[in-house]
């Protein structure tokens, strides 16, 4: 039974519409494998029932002949996304016990869809991580292991339970957040695919904010084809999200041909970081030479202000986040401090925000409201504003000379062990997003596909940095490096 989990959405799809299996049998089937698998953490509210009545009425879809692809398919949806009546905490003691009356566009398109929700998954608090550390659940686990090493890995973040649990087979997809790289951090961290679309293509209504001009929405699957049929289903105009594009969704999966012939791709030599890894340098020059057999056109490019992104994303995206978390202060919903006699309006809101907010949240919000403030708003984030411009004319400039897409590596090094980075230097935790910060920060669509192994056989991911609102071709590039790499290692079974 348990091996139905194991299928790929597309697989899953043809199998329910042959009625080789029922939407039921595979959600039970993921429901066991759920169960089998807490050591994980991955996902933090199970809803077993929603997704069995979910499951029967996809079914009864199929059947009448009105299915879409997604119908039927058991999907994990991360705890950032407001599901109506489940608790939607963002991974936060701040919003303990919070319940939407609504659902979000997004889950709401995959539900219409028919696909089938098993539960919320883990993450960092707030989004704010790069290894689902800071979350109020507890870390996620990675189900990869160096070698024989019994080490816990991070999975990455923030979407790190949904990396987790598409991994190791627990859903056959689910959706993720990706505000500088948390996407497709985790996924080449898991040895899945994870895209990022161009910022306004999946709306954002109904998503708990972190940082509002660089969140976006995307799948996380185990292939590039299932990202197309996924993204397919998030995508569409929102009249409820003022940054949602008015634009026709093409179909992502049909673009999907592998051919690549006379594309150019862009190599930009900013990436080459020092003390880069010796095994992240092959596995790009192997990529390269991948799509180079593969019909493309190896182009080298330059990105001049890239080492600007990094500093100029953590003041931007701590700034938005302080406007956006002010918000949760304990007045209206979610978790309320208990007060001494005495206390007035500001005692409850101090007290609630410095038990509510975990230290990675409180760091951020503190370096948001300085950068903001009276006498630093032009020295930082005006600043910053301006270095994104730049970061953003430099994609733009690569673009208008022909170049189809970019390619780079995901992360700077394979998944590391939980707690090998010390909250003593946050620092250090923030360099892991030095390869895809410069994609929300110029508004592109970026993929991470899996692409090899390392020498303590831990998956590493290649990024594609496509045009913006080309994620069709984008996909169709991922697809021909995929199929060249020919990438199929999945994690030995502990948990």
């Amino acid at each position: 039974m348990s091996d139905l989990t194991k299928l790929t959405i597309a697989e899953a799809r043809d199998k329910l519409r042959a009625g080789d299996v029922t939407s039921v049998e595979l959600t039970e089937a993921c429901i066991s494998e759920i169960e089998a698998a807490d050591a994980l953490n991955a996902f933090v509210h199970k809803t077993p029932e929603i997704a069995l009545e979910q499951a029967r009425k996809a079914d009864a879809r199929i059947s009448g002949g009105d299915a879409p692809a997604m119908c039927g398919i058991p999907l994990g949806i991360k705890d950032l996304f407001c599901t109506r009546g489940v608790p939607s905490q963002a991974a936060s003691r701040i919003l303990e016990g919070f319940r939407p009356e609504y659902e979000s566009t997004v889950s709401h398109k995959l539900f219409d869809a028919g696909a089938v929700m098993l539960g919320k998954l883990n993450m960092d608090e707030f989004a704010m991580g790069s290894s689902n550390e800071t979350s109020v659940y507890g870390n996620a686990v990675n189900p990869w292991r160096r070698g024989n090493d019994d080490t816990p890995l991070t999975p990455g973040g923030s979407s790190g339970g949904s990396a987790a649990a598409v991994a190791a087979d627990l859903c056959l997809g689910a959706t993720g957040t990706d505000t500088g790289g948390s996407i497709r951090q985790p996924a080449a961290f898991t040895g899945i695919t994870g895209i990022k679309p161009t910022y306004g293509r999946c709306s954002r209504w109904g998503i708990v904010a972190f940082a509002s001009s660089l969140d976006q929405a995307g799948p996380m699957t185990k292939d590039v084809r299932d990202a197309a049929i996924m993204l397919q289903a998030m995508c569409g105009h929102d009249p409820k999200d003022s940054t949602s594009a008015d634009l026709a969704v093409p179909d992502f999966e049909a673009a999907l041909t592998g051919d690549i012939k006379g594309k150019k791709i862009g190599i930009p030599k900013e990436y080459r970081m020092e003390g880069m890894p010796a095994e992240i340098e092959k596995l790009w020059a192997d990529g390269t030479a991948m799509m180079k057999d593969a019909g493309a056109e190896i182009v080298d490019i330059s990105l001049p202000h890239t080492k600007y992104a990094l500093p100029a994303y953590y003041v931007i995206a701590p700034a938005e986040a302080s406007s956006n978390l002010a918000r949760y202060d304990g007045v209206r919903f979610g978790r309320r401090a208990k007060l001494a006699q005495g206390d007035g309006v500001t005692e409850m809101y101090e007290k609630t925000r410095a038990e509510g907010f975990g230290h990675e949240v409180q760091r951020r919000v503190m370096v948001g409201t300085y950068v903001l403030s009276a006498g630093f708003y032009d020295a930082y984030y005006n600043r910053a504003r301006k270095v994104r411009a730049l970061i953003k004319k430099d994609f733009d400039d690569v673009f208008a000379q022909g170049i189809d897409a970019i390619l780079t590596p995901a992360t700077p090094s394979a998944a590391f062990g939980l707690g090998e980075m010390s909250e003593a230097d946050p620092v250090q935790m923030y360099l892991n997003d030095v390869f895809t910060v410069t994609v929300n920060l110029a508004g592109l669509p970026g993929i991470s596909v899996p692409a090899g192994l390392d020498k303590q056989g831990l998956p590493l991911g290649l990024q594609l940095i496509g045009r913006p609102w080309e994620e069709a071709d984008l996909l169709n590039t991922a697809y021909a490096l995929e199929s060249a790499a020919g990438y199929v290692s999945k994690p030995g079974k502990w948990w």
